[in-house]
């Protein structure tokens, strides 16, 4: 016998054979060919015993409904479908087989009601009854989506109530009481699942009932009439007969629940919902659609209930309410010990979905009508649509939703019980399995590819929605109104905040919200709260136009969009560099992808190591393969770095001296990557195996840094063995050419620093690079002293190491000479006096010169290098090139006293820092504190002084600059 037609091989014990021989399936003790797909799709299926015994039981009730089975392959898998997923369908078509219809017929059309009451009720029974097999066939054999299917169940319960309603009307009106009355309007509104068009197999239908009252009836009397209506209503779709029930109704959500009236007016339903409406009963009203009755009245219940779902203003509060709810609900599901086993309560079930989805709706849909769906995958597309979730989230979260859903169907299908708890044994978990399509594989059985798909889906929920559902902002959205303020409004407003230019402002705020897109819809949300946190920072008018140049300028708006949506902490902090620094708001512009870290203090916090940044800087660059693209390179990373060095330092995350070290880092890191560029530029092959360092200068060499700083710079090679001294020097020069270019030329991304090689022998006039030998003779014949003091930084930075420490080396000899000769003394006295006399710019206050004035920068570092170069070469702590720690060593070595030291220490730490915040304010390189007392006020607010206080901030400044230059002048000219 031909194996694939053995009973034996599907299960089919002899009672069983003889049954389905009788059917037509088997023939002389073999299955017939056309059973046999059938008798497969039962082995692979759910419960193979079960449905085998349940098709059994329907074959032998109905002929013509058998040989179909077997003529009509689609009709035949229908049957073994039911038969597997739903006992309690299963019995039904037992009981009347020639209600399966195949997953392409036509449903059963509406019937007409019968002649009583009673009548009716079996019609509408028998009616849902066999539309909801052939909606169960759909599905099942995957003709239907979820989509789909739940809105034929929904729509099978709208026609349903059509004809309970109508039936409720007769019966009531064939009462004397109410045999006179002319036509009392009734409207049924569904609520939950059943409004929102995604119904259950076994849901209760939720209504809300609203009636009106004609003019010629008496108020108590319609009101009396409605609510008969109502109760008859319920009874005609719950009231148990013979023929069981058509659905469980439950009204509980109408105001004031069980103990309110059972229908009202809309003008009652208006009353409550102005007066004593609680959060989750405007949450519910979500759902509410008119789904039978009088529609006029249906639609006039659905305008006047709409403001109260989305107000103008949203009080805060309702956010905290709605998640206290969840929390509430999911403490009753852990309580009761299903929180693992509920598909619809429990921890990344459905509910979190729902909940999540409704409370974006209630704060977002009163800006946005698209969200105003009581659909939740609908509405879940149109928050990713809109931009309120993230595209990948809701994709997600959909994807998950619709698989529990379907389970959820699939556990209500067995005996149509609202239940959405996983079974326990394995054997039912094994059908529930292979009810929602999984089949046992090669190396994985059905139960475990279900389960492990199972705590996916629910991970992917529950991680969705904790980010959406306790979104940060949501409270701040709340809060704001839907209304356009008036321009008179925006005025008070923008001037209460503390904006001086009101008109400019309120065009930027225009700016900022209009139109329809997603951004501007966002705008709308989020511009009061953007504006209370500008009007904290120095400028807010200056931060309100930067951020508009960000918003309507920056080509790719998802960084910024997540960060305003998702990420208070992140949008605080760009409010406050963008009204802090014109610097900031100049490369924030052009770095969008920096917004996110701003709220990681992990990342932002991060600071940048010399080893790390070199490498970074020439991976970055060279990656690139061409000069120009290369060039583009090095400013985008010079630009990111720093973008990151100067928020750490507006945000006060880290110190002074941690910023300085990090911007010669940075540089440092450039420098390796121009030097790169420059020897592999094309025609470069006499330069590229050139020994050939770069040393720092200046601030850069003592790693102290400033924003506004250039490079100085000084460049020596050696001659390589065999190579001609002229061809050496040629190559040197190029190459300092190429490196200078590297840095400092103009390209579409600006420049990446500007390049100073002015403190080379002979300045400008000089070589740009020499030997060690031709720098050595230049500074034991020719050099001036404070050529020798400019030495005391030198640091190697870049290039070959041997020519760079070789340099150091040699220019210690001349910075730390082992005695200062008293005219070489008397020569940087001079030249210091100069300075103080000559060079402070016109329109700069003297007063309060934090770098030439009396007791400034410039002080404290000829103090330093000076006591450098007299005992340097006896004191190795002094042979530092950083003024701080050079300073250190001074009072440690006991040149100066302790209190002496601080005071230097002090004052030049205070004026680096008001010079450094002045730069990122105004993006210039301003000397002195600022004249004008709005500018002046306006750079004590971002050093910290409360209120700007323009007194404090210069009584400070006189109090370190004092200090300092009491020190200076005493051991400056001492001997």
């Amino acid at each position: 016998m031909n194996a694939n037609r053995s009973p034996s091989r599907y299960g089919i014990w002899p009672e069983l054979a003889a049954r389905l021989t009788r059917a037509g399936w088997l023939t002389d003790g073999r299955v017939e060919d056309a059973a046999v797909p059938l008798l497969r799709a039962v082995r692979s299926g759910p419960d193979p015993e079960g449905a085998l015994e349940r098709i059994a039981s329907t074959l032998e009730q109905d002929s013509e409904v058998a040989a179909r089975t077997l003529t009509d392959s689609q009709f035949g898998l229908a049957l073994v479908a039911i038969a597997g997923a739903s006992r309690n369908l299963a019995q039904k078509l037992i009981s009347e087989p020639r209600l399966l219809r195949g997953p392409d017929e036509a449903p059963p059309p509406v019937p007409e009601l019968g002649g009583t009451f009673d009548e009716s009720l079996r019609v509408i029974r028998r009616y849902v009854r066999a539309s909801m097999l052939g909606i169960a066939v759909g599905d099942l054999m995957a003709f239907n989506d979820l989509t789909a299917v739940g809105n034929a169940l929904a729509r099978l319960a709208d026609r349903a109530a059509a004809l309970a309603l109508e039936a409720a009307h007769r019966a009531v009106r064939a009462t004397p009481a109410f045999s006179d009355l002319p036509d009392i309007p009734i409207a049924v509104i569904a609520m939950g699942k059943w409004g929102g068009l995604e119904l259950n197999y076994s849901s209760d239908i939720d209504v809300l009932f609203v009636h009106g009252t004609p003019p010629e009836v008496d108020g108590p009397r319609a009101t009396d009439y409605a609510r008969r209506v109502s109760i008859t209503f319920m009874a005609a779709l719950a009231q148990f007969t013979a023929d069981g029930a058509a659905y469980k109704v439950d009204a509980d959500l109408r105001p004031e629940g069980r103990s309110g009236p059972l229908t009202r007016t809309v003008d009652s339903y208006r009353t409550y919902y102005e007066r004593w409406a609680k959060t989750w009963e405007f949450q519910a009203l979500i759902k509410a659609r008119p789904a039978a009755g009088d529609g006029e009245l249906g639609s006039s219940f659905m305008a006047a209930v709409e403001p109260f779902i989305y107000p103008e203003t949203l009080e805060p509060s309702a956010v905290r309410e709605v998640r206290e709810m969840k929390g509430r609900i999911e403490g009753r599901a852990a309580d009761q010990g299903v929180d693992e086993t509920e598909i619809k309560r429990g921890i990344g079930g459905i509910r979190d979905v729902e909940f999540a989805v409704q409370l974006l709706q209630l704060v977002h849909g009163r800006f946005d009508p698209h969200l105003r769906s009581a659909n939740t995958l609908d509405t879940l597309r149109t928050l990713a649509n809109e931009g309120y979730v993230g595209r990948t989230d809701a994709e997600d979260m959909a994807v998950a939703y619709v698989w529990l859903r379907t389970l959820e169907h699939r556990i209500q299908l067995v005996d149509l019980r609202q239940t959405h708890t996983l079974p326990d044994t394995p054997r039912e978990r094994e059908s529930l399995a292979k009810a929602m399509g999984y089949r046992d594989e090669s190396g994985a059985a059905a139960l475990r590819l279900f389960e492990r798909d199972l705590v996916t889906h629910r991970s992917v929920v529950r991680t969705i929605h904790q980010r959406l559902f306790y979104r940060p902002l949501l409270e701040a959205f709340a809060a704001s109104p839907t209304i356009a303020l008036t321009p008179e409004g925006v005025a008070r407003q923008l001037t209460a905040l503390g904006f001086r230019d009101v008109a400019g402002a309120r065009r930027a705020a225009g700016d900022l919200t209009a139109g329809l897109s997603r951004r501007s819809k966002l705008m709308q949300q989020t511009l009061p709260l953007l504006l209370e946190w500008l009007s904290r920072t120095p400028d807010p008018d200056m931060g309100l136009e930067q951020l508009r140049l960000l918003v309507t300028t920056t080509k790719d708006n998802t960084p910024l969009v997540s960060v305003l949506r998702d990420d208070p902490v992140a949008a605080e902090r760009l409010c406050f560099l963008l009204g802090s620094s014109r610097v900031a708001g100049r490369f924030i512009d052009r770095i969008p992808r920096f917004l996110p870290e701003l709220g990681d203090d992990a990342r932002i916090s991060r600071p940048i190591d010399a080893a790390g940044v070199i490498k970074d800087a020439v991976d970055y660059v060279m990656l690139r393969p061409t000069y120009d693209r290369r060039l583009n390179a090095l400013r985008r990373f010079v630009r990111s770095r720093l973008l990151r060095i100067l928020a750490r330092d507006l945000l006060d995350l880290a110190e002074q001296s941690s910023i300085a070290r990090e911007l010669a880092n940075l540089a440092d890191g450039a420098v390796a990557a121009a030097l790169r560029i420059a020897r592999a530029e094309p025609g470069g092959e006499a330069v590229a195996e050139l020994p050939f360092a770069v040393v720092a200068m200046g601030k850069w060499g003592g790693r102290e840094l400033g924003y506004q700083s250039d490079l100085d710079v000084l460049f020596v090679y050696d001659v390589p063995a065999g190579v001609d001294g002229q061809q050496a020097r040629t190559a040197a020069d190029e190459l300092a050419r190429s490196f200078t270019a590297a840095l400092g030329k103009v390209t579409q991304e600006g420049i990446a620093y500007r390049v100073d090689a002015g403190l080379r022998p002979e300045g400008k006039d000089g070589p740009l690079a020499r030997t060690i030998d031709g720098y050595r003779q230049y500074y034991e014949r020719w050099s001036a002293v404070w050529e020798h003091q400019a030495l005391i930084r030198a640091r190697w930075a870049g290039g070959d190491r041997e020519p760079g420490e070789a340099f150091i080396a040699l220019a210690r000899q001349f910075a730390f000479p082992p005695h200062l000769m008293p005219d070489s003394i008397r020569e940087i006295r001079t030249m210091k006096a100069r300075i103080e006399a000559e060079r402070i710019p016109p329109g700069e206050d003297p007063d309060f010169h934090f770098k030439l004035g009396r007791g400034g920068l410039v002080d404290v570092e000829f103090l330093t290098q000076l006591l450098q170069m007299r005992h340097g070469a006896k004191v190795e702590a002094l042979r530092e090139p950083a003024t701080l720690t050079a300073l250190t060593g001074a009072v440690d070595t006991g040149l100066l006293t302790e209190s002496e030291g601080d005071y230097l220490a002090e004052a030049y730490r205070f004026c680096t820092r008001v010079r450094n915040r002045l730069y990122l304010q105004t993006g210039r390189d301003i000397g002195s504190l600022p004249t004008d007392p709005v500018e002046l006020a306006r750079i004590a607010v971002l050093l910290g002084y409360p209120g700007g206080s323009i007194s404090n901030l210069r009584e400070d400044y006189r109090k370190a600059t004092r200090r300092s230059r009491g020190v200076f002048e005493r051991r400056f000219y001492e001997d």
